[in-house]
């Protein structure tokens, strides 16, 4: 997490533009993001900070996520600009916009024109789910896969086998 500091505004709550991508191979699509929403708020007078966070939009305990929610709740938190719904969480946005109501947090959603339609969301949405969980798959229990893959290959193999020997199995 990143952060480039503007000072507060005169009631002492900033403008705190929010990026997020999934992995370090998008890091200048990061910084991209970065850039585009400090205009953002230059264009439009707001003092702003830029929160900066790497990792999937269904993990919930990014270090920037965090201390944006935190700040939120402490009641420093003016604005907040991001430029998709889905920067923030791809699930559960909706909860994180609830607690911005509750502390009079405004959203700002920069490019809200820009919205997909149901069938691309959904297709997004379990791009998404599939991702996280073949890197949590093929991460922390390769050496599990690799032997499941053996078994099942073995078994592939031994069940081809007894059907070449009798031909009446079919």
């Amino acid at each position: 997490m990143q952060m480039a500091q503007h000072p507060p505004s005169e009631n002492g709550r900033t403008t705190i533009a929010y990026a997020r991508v999934f992995s370090h191979d998008q890091k200048a699509d990061l910084e991209r993001q970065a850039i585009l929403l400090s205009e953002f708020c230059t264009k439009n007078g707001w003092s702003h900070e830029v929160i900066r966070d790497l990792g999937s939009g269904l993990n919930y305990h990014k270090k920037g996520l965090r201390e944006l929610l935190q700040r939120i709740m402490r009641n420093n938190v003016e604005r907040l600009v991001i430029t998709h719904k889905d920067r923030l969480l791809r699930f559960g946005a909706e909860l994180v916009f609830a607690i911005c109501e509750e502390f009079q947090t405004e959203v700002v959603i920069v490019n809200k024109s820009d919205e997909v339609s149901y069938e691309e969301e959904l297709t997004q949405d379990v791009l998404e789910i599939i991702t996280v969980f073949s890197a949590r798959l093929y991460g922390s229990r390769s050496h599990k896969n690799k032997k499941l893959i053996e078994r099942m290959k073995e078994a592939t193999t031994h069940d081809e086998d007894k059907t070449e020997a009798d031909p009446t199995t079919e």
